[in-house]
């Protein structure tokens, strides 16, 4: 006897009335009804494990920046080439993943994971840069169409009031990811390459790809074509569902996003970032050249943000939900933020300032970004389901296309700001072991510097022999040997010495012109929460909700009398 699937199996049942096979059920992935709390829990979570393991992936490289960057003898310049052609492709990839409103999500999700995974299993074996730059921007790829299909995913399983609670825990992937990131290394630097690094997150990727191959589903376009406000709405939301055409409600689905409260709302929330896309990027770059702190210190430190952060957002998403208002939450984050980040950028040209303060201002980060960025990923779900509920993922692309470009442009431009930062990430390494190495010579040299000033206008072995003997006499056989010993180092030092000297002295300075500069995108951001949708007051949002129920429960009945 044969058995026909479920109708939440997601699979057809084949004309014969035999089982489907499993390669069918890998590929076939629609719902056709909408889960139970039980199952819609599951998927959720795996979109949120999918997802942090995925940036897991993308910023273990940052955390590993100035191993990378030594090993294969890349300029700074050449890694923020990499960040750039990074974010530039996974923008791009953004905008083809608006496709997955045709196309579907899961798949683009369990099969992009393992692509990704692979990549970065590559990665250590890039024989050069040049191969090295290749693979990190078909990760980037990946990403850009994930990072549009896992909220789209997220915005599917969650009616309006607890879409707040799961976009906090779809936002905890970068998060957590970062959290990860900084946790591992933290942990196992001491022992561990940088290779190992890479290979401990390729390794989580393909975990979790097994568990979203025979775990993630989706629902049909028919069910998540329609704003569902709360789970009181299932059975209308289904019955609606047999009288939709998928392909009509997405017709002119990209004009529709062209808005200003989409668009502008996009880009607001993408420059209020800025701050994030450094600590990610700059953060192990910034302190080790402005404080002289280790990888591994720094992404200890690092973790006081992404921890608090983390925790911010589920707290927000609740609260968001209690409340079923998200402007005010995002308008007490923005502020706060701008508050924090102030008192962050005043401490950037202070050397002395303490490990603890630095891990306190961290934690204020975290709490205010983890306030603003729930309500807003809620929020803005909402307000493009307000012009089409059946373009979420096309929506989701015009975010992520700007939010990506934004980053490619924050990432090319620190250099400029910043100038001090390539010298001190070319040269400032080299610089320090050769003044502790050659002390001693470079004590000498500098206690008789017109007597090695003629010196140096001689190539070894040319000395005029009266130079020599004066030389001599006046230093001593012994201290002219140690100098001549040290001369590799002192050549470094005459090279690169004062430039490295300079970027050392102006590079706080110049660290704190680009913390205003998030600063001011911060600002920028505040004027477009009141573009957004939805209500200020928790009382009309409730009254609303209410009518909303009322409405929902006569077309039911409407429904039911015409049956």
């Amino acid at each position: 006897m044969t058995v026909s699937p479920s109708p939440d199996d997601g699979v057809p049942p084949r004309d014969d009335g035999a089982a489907p096979g499993l390669l069918a059920r890998l590929w076939h992935r629609d719902l056709a009804h909408y889960p139970e709390s039980s199952r819609r829990y599951a998927y959720l979570a795996i979109v949120v494990v999918t997802t942090i393991v995925l940036y897991y992936l993308l910023y273990i490289q940052y955390a590993v920046a100035t191993s990378i960057i030594t090993h294969y003898r890349m300029t700074f310049g050449y890694f923020i080439l990499l960040s750039v052609v990074g974010n530039v492709v996974g923008a791009f990839a953004s905008l083809v993943a608006g496709l997955a409103d045709r196309w579907g999500r899961a798949n683009l999700v369990v099969y992009g994971l393992l692509i990704a995974g692979v990549l970065v299993l590559l990665l250590p074996h890039a024989p050069n840069k040049t191969v090295y730059l290749l693979l990190f921007a078909g990760l980037s790829f990946v990403e850009g169409i994930v990072l549009v299909a896992t909220p789209a995913l997220i915005r599917d399983f969650s009616p309006q009031l607890g879409r707040a609670t799961a976009m906090g825990y779809w936002t905890m992937g970068p998060v957590i990811g970062s959290l990860v990131v900084t946790t591992v290394t933290s942990a196992t630097l001491d022992t561990s390459t940088w290779q190992d690094e890479l290979r401990y997150s390729g390794i989580s990727a393909l975990v979790v790809f097994v568990i979203a191959l025979f775990g993630l589903r989706e629902l049909s376009p028919r069910l998540r074509d329609q704003v569902m406000v709360s789970m009181r709405d299932r059975a209308l939301i289904e019955a609606r569902a047999r009288g939709i055409d998928p392909d009509q409600q997405l017709t002119g689905h990209w004009r529709q996003m062209f808005r200003l409260d989409v668009v502008g709302s996009a880009f607001a929330i993408s420059v209020y970032l800025l701050l994030y896309y450094a600590a990610v990027g700059n953060f192990v770059i910034y302190f080790s050249a402005t404080f002289g702190y280790s990888e591994q210190r720094t992404n200890g430190l690092a973790n006081w943000y992404w921890a608090a952060n983390a925790i911010a957002l589920i707290l927000a998403g609740l609260l968001s939900d209690r409340l079923r208002v998200r402007k005010p939450l995002m308008l007490v984050g923005g502020v706060g933020s701008v508050v924090v980040t102030a008192i962050f950028a005043m401490l950037a040209t202070r050397p002395d300032t303490a490990y603890d303060s630095f891990a306190w201002l961290f934690v204020g980060i975290g709490i205010f970004g983890g306030l603003t960025y729930a309500p807003w990923m809620a929020g803005f779900t909402e307000t493009v389901e307000k012009h089409n509920p059946a373009a979420t993922a096309t929506g989701l692309a015009v975010w992520g296309w700007i939010l990506r470009i934004v980053v490619a442009v924050s990432a090319a431009f620190v250099p400029l700001v910043v100038t001090s930062v390539t010298p001190l990430v070319e040269h400032g390494a080299e610089v320090q072991a050769a003044q502790a190495q050659a002390g001693p010579a470079l004590a000498i040299v500098n206690a008789h510097p017109q007597l090695f000033a003629e010196l140096a206008r001689h190539p070894a072995g040319s000395v005029p022999p009266e130079l020599a003997a004066r030389a001599a006499q006046e230093v001593g056989v012994a201290e002219l040997a140690v100098v001549q010993q040290a001369g590799p180092q002192l050549k470094i030092l005459r090279e690169h010495g004062a430039e490295v000297q300079k970027a050392a002295q102006e590079g706080p300075g110049q660290w704190q012109i680009w913390w205003w500069v998030c600063l001011g995108g911060q600002v920028v951001f505040l004027p477009f929460i009141f573009a957004m949708a939805g209500r200020w007051s928790p009382r009309r949002a409730r009254e609303d909700a209410e009518e909303h129920q009322r409405a929902v429960e006569r077309e039911l009945a409407a429904l039911e009398s015409r049956t």
